[in-house]
């Protein structure tokens, strides 16, 4: 593969979106090493599987959102690969299988530690994955994309690596995956505030569609808000103040409210989406060295 090509298919892998399958590894392994539970092949193959599934679905995502009209040559978000005839669409589907199946065989490793009951996890993770975008009811296309996001790259991931270190699932788990959930999801937001009105006329019917960019810029904050108090909750249940660390982050989560009030071009938005990423990845660091601390 020349360096052209690889420089299609990184993008269309869309690193952007990475820190969403990272954030809540690292965060439920910190909460593990807290517990002395850590074990680092299984938080290794955590990490594998989230990264595959993420890229697996943003593949997906390219490749049905073709198929539906939702992406075409005239998108005002970042290219995507079918959609400028960078790859023909049956490679996308063959590489979005192979990277599927991949990901199951990440999974089957987990297996030692988790039991049998994580391949039922694994399996729901990357169907869910498909039919994000894919399938006769497409979860971004009747607006369930967020809740989606939050439940498997928040609760699910972050409360699954735990308990596949630990053996247990503990309330500090399911709570530490909130935050990581909510501000996941706002990348999702940040993507669909910018893609409305192409969105609207493809027939894809996210939140920002149906409730309009208003109610989005409030789903926006309150996640936000959400997000930077459940670092006080964790003090609440009894824990030190280095649970606090993600609260240094708070003026840029203030900053990223008033951009996306203020965006009025898509170049704007854009940038914004990388930002909340990062945002996203630098959150679960310091709440991950909190939790060590």
């Amino acid at each position: 593969m020349n360096g052209s090509r690889l420089k299609i298919w990184i993008e269309a892998a869309r690193p952007r979106t990475l820190p969403a399958a990272v954030a809540p590894v690292l965060v439920g392994s910190a909460l593990a090493w807290r517990d002395g539970t850590w074990v680092p092949a299984a938080a290794g193959l955590c990490l594998g599987f989230a990264l595959l599934v993420q890229i697996g679905t943003n593949l997906a995502n390219d490749y049905y959102d073709f198929l539906r009209g939702a992406d075409t040559a005239a998108r005002v978000g970042p290219r995507r690969a079918v959609a400028a005839g960078l790859v023909a669409p049956a490679t996308m589907r063959r590489a979005m299988i192979a990277v599927f199946a991949a990901a199951f065989l990440c999974g089957l490793g987990l297996l030692a530690w988790g039991g049998p009951w994580l391949l039922a996890i694994g399996i729901a993770s990357i169907v869910c994955g498909v039919a994000y975008t894919g399938g006769p009811w497409p979860l971004a296309y009747v607006g369930l994309g967020d809740v989606f996001v939050f439940l498997f790259f928040g609760l699910v991931a972050v409360g699954g690596t735990y308990f596949v270190q630990a053996g247990r699932l503990t309330a500090d788990a399911l709570l530490a995956g909130v935050p990581i959930g909510l501000l996941a999801a706002n990348i999702l937001v940040v993507n669909n505030y910018r893609d409305a009105e192409t969105d609207a006329v493809a027939g894809k019917h996210t939140l920002v569609v149906r409730l309009g960019r208003g109610a989005a810029r409030v789903q926006f904050g309150a996640s936000l808000a959400v997000a930077w108090a459940v670092p006080f909750w964790f003090l609440a249940r009894g824990h030190r103040a280095w649970c606090l660390l993600p609260l240094l982050l708070l003026p840029v989560a203030w900053s990223h409210a008033r951009r996306l009030r203020a965006s009025k071009t898509p170049s704007e938005l854009i940038a914004l989406l990388g930002a909340t990423g990062k945002l996203l990845a630098a959150y679960a660091v310091l709440m991950a060295a909190g939790l060590v601390l």
